[in-house]
């Protein structure tokens, strides 16, 4: 496999926000190995250049929460319980796959889990990133009817980082669904606002007012083209830039 000659970073600490679907093959569930596998060496080599970074997983892929709004037998907020301890499953498989290529990582929830992964407590998190260590976070926020993606903005305030880079199978946002409309236009650069006011479906909304408050910009990147995290990271083009500050531009000359 060819490894991509990004060139430096533009940001030194950031959050790559993972959805359960990224742990699994299209159209399928449960995890697939080289999907795993694949995320792993891209983080990888983004931490060998010194990368300070925090990833949020989902757990979609095993169980989403909401698809049992409405049930008779289980209560909505035990259906979020449910689908936080599926991220756990998630992050201990890319905690493994991460150390299989010789990455340092610590796995930390905001469930107690002390078997199996450490208790997220901020000072530790900072700890672990400034020695160099991948912190993979699971179970979200701890908390029912909130998402990963506002775990995420809140977990990015929280520990400084400059950007979120959210992973998706597209190559950034579009006015309509690409995968639906064959004229779909994909945008370079928004504004939170017209997120927010054409309800374009790139986070949450209060993940996005979360981001909006507090500056805190987010790229909306295809992950599934190899290298793609690391030319992220260098600040080359790609994916759709929500801030309402210019992106950053790669260093010239490095």
């Amino acid at each position: 496999m060819d490894v991509v000659q990004a060139g430096p970073p533009v940001f030194r600490r950031v959050m790559l926000k993972l959805s359960g679907e990224s742990f699994c093959r299209p159209g399928e569930g449960g995890i697939d190995v080289e999907e795993v596998s694949r995320i792993a060496r891209q983080a990888s080599r983004v931490a060998a250049k010194g990368v300070e970074l925090a990833i949020v997983v989902g757990g979609g892929n095993i169980l989403r929460g909401a698809s049992l709004r409405g049930s008779e037998v289980i209560k909505e907020a035990t259906a979020h319980y449910m689908g936080m301890t599926a991220t756990v499953i998630n992050g201990l498989a890319l905690q493994d796959a991460l150390e299989t290529v010789g990455c340092a990582t610590r796995l930390m929830t905001t469930i107690h889990m002390a078997e199996v992964a450490e208790p997220f407590i901020r000072r530790r998190a900072l700890s672990h990133l400034a020695k160099g260590r991948v912190i993979i976070l699971a179970t979200g926020t701890g908390s029912p009817f909130v998402t990963t993606d506002t775990a995420a903005a809140l977990r990015g305030k929280e520990l400084g980082v400059e950007v979120i880079l959210k992973a998706t199978r597209v190559d950034g946002v579009y006015s309509a669904d690409p995968e639906k409309n064959p004229h779909a236009v994909l945008y370079d650069q928004l504004k939170y606002d017209q997120v927010l006011r054409e309800d374009l479906k790139v986070m949450d909304m209060t993940a996005i007012g979360m981001c909006l408050d507090n500056g805190l910009p987010i790229l909306v990147f295809n992950f599934k083209k190899e290298g793609n995290i690391e030319r992220a990271i260098a600040g080359e083009p790609i994916g759709t830039w929500i801030a309402n500050i210019p992106r950053p531009r790669p260093i010239v000359g490095a």
